[in-house]
């Protein structure tokens, strides 16, 4: 599977972006979904997962309340809608698609993928 992310850019802090991430392949409701981000000089970092027919998230700490992933199965492609913007948020936002059958994992290690998406920047200005 080819994965497309994108509706990154420069915003102000308090403002709100919708990224997306398309993906190619006749399976796409079989994959779990995840989104991370990666700050300039530091490690990739899990933001949100979404179970295969939405009806499961789970989300980092340190966004919760202030993002929601969201997957349209009949459109191929999964959403982060992110609020309340920070300068911390500045990163390059990956998506990311598993195949793996893991129980009860939350997806949110590297590991836990099979596919990458390019990445879409976003930056975030005080």
């Amino acid at each position: 599977v080819q994965l497309q992310a994108s509706g990154g850019g420069l915003v102000q802090a308090g403002c709100s972006l919708r990224l997306s991430c398309a993906a190619s392949g006749r399976t796409f409701s079989r994959y779990v979904m995840g989104w991370f981000r990666q700050a300039p000089g530091k490690e990739r970092e899990f933001v949100a997962s979404i179970m295969w027919n939405g009806g499961i998230t789970h989300y980092a700490d340190s966004v919760k309340g202030r993002v929601t992933i969201s997957r349209n199965n009949a459109k191929n492609t999964v959403y982060l809608q992110v609020n309340s913007l920070k300068p911390e948020d500045t990163a390059v936002y990956y998506c990311a698609a598993s195949l793996q059958d893991t129980s009860g994992s939350f997806y949110s290690k590297l590991h836990e993928y099979d596919y990458w998406g390019q990445g879409t920047l976003v930056t975030v200005s005080s």
